[in-house]
């Protein structure tokens, strides 16, 4: 990806180095991400009791808690502080598609905050852990990202490339454009009478219009300022790919429970960027009204 010449965005909020230590867990309600509730999830399917990550007060348990230093003060190493210049382009750069394509649809763009973070993380969504990947919160209207994940992106998931770190990006930014829609309420009036296994599948929806939405980024901003390189639009699909709900149960546990997934299969995550990519058009990521994923 050609970024370095990017513009670098000013809603990047940096806690990094920050101690989350005594902070309260609220309920982590509307919640929506590449990581989401991945790791509650495998937990379950394992056996684990996710309530034993938290203190019966219902503080986060984390070995070893400190207070930390002061946001805004922490350096990490060279590699990570390219990484956080990285998605500061990125971020920019969703931000100049979004607001562009919004005028189209004679309505404004409110930019979102990106926060940076180590370890754990609070939110108006209530905490958040670094094992549960990137996430977005409606509450507060922000991203946040432990940018270690693009390690485990890498090593674990076997997804390389810093087009696939930027999909990731967009992919939560694409959560935010469901909340300013009003599509994000929508979808969670229709869970709320609906059985688990309905709410699962709207979710699933909900998920994919944001893979879809990332690749109407892409599209876009290579339009606008050529930013894709040869290999880059794989790198997406690649991690698109990588962590579909039934890849991710097979690695867990061997087998996979379809009734369980919220994010969609490897297939459906990588066709519905694919879409949102050859359109560049917001109205071709209508998964609530497919008929099929």
């Amino acid at each position: 990806m050609r970024w370095r010449q990017g513009r670098r965005s000013t809603n990047v909020e940096d806690r990094r180095g920050g101690g989350m230590g005594g902070v309260n867990i609220g309920p982590r309600t509307g919640i929506s991400g590449i990581g989401g509730i991945v790791l509650i999830v495998i937990l379950l399917m394992l056996g684990v009791d996710p309530s034993a990550l938290l203190t019966s007060s219902g503080s986060m348990q984390t070995p070893g808690q400190t207070s930390g230093q002061a946001p805004g003060t922490y350096t990490g190493s060279p590699e990570e502080e390219e990484l956080k210049e990285f998605v500061s382009v990125v971020l920019a750069d969703t931000e100049d598609v979004w607001r562009a394509l919004f005028r189209d649809m004679g309505r404004q763009y409110p930019d979102p905050t990106l926060v940076l973070y180590s370890g754990a993380v609070s939110s108006a969504c209530g905490m958040g852990q670094a094992a549960m990947g990137p996430f977005y919160c409606p509450g507060d209207q922000k991203l946040y990202i432990d940018l270690s994940f693009y390690d485990d992106l890498k090593r674990r998931h076997n997804a390389p490339g810093d087009f696939a770190q930027a999909y990731v990006v967009a992919h939560e930014v694409g959560h935010h454009v469901q909340t300013v829609l009003g599509i994000a309420s929508e979808v969670r009036r229709a869970q709320q009478g609906a059985s688990k296994e309905e709410a699962n599948q709207i979710q699933v929806r909900m998920e994919l219009q944001a893979d879809c939405f990332s690749g109407v980024w892409a599209k876009q901003a290579d339009r606008a300022r050529n930013v894709i390189e040869p290999g880059d639009i794989d790198e997406a699909l690649n991690a698109a790919a990588a962590i579909g709900d039934d890849r991710l149960q097979r690695q867990a546990q061997g087998y996979v429970v379809p009734e369980s997934f919220t994010h969609g299969t490897s297939a459906q995550r990588a066709r519905w960027f694919k879409r949102g990519f050859q359109s560049g058009n917001p109205d071709a990521c209508d998964t609530f009204s497919a008929a099929q994923l």
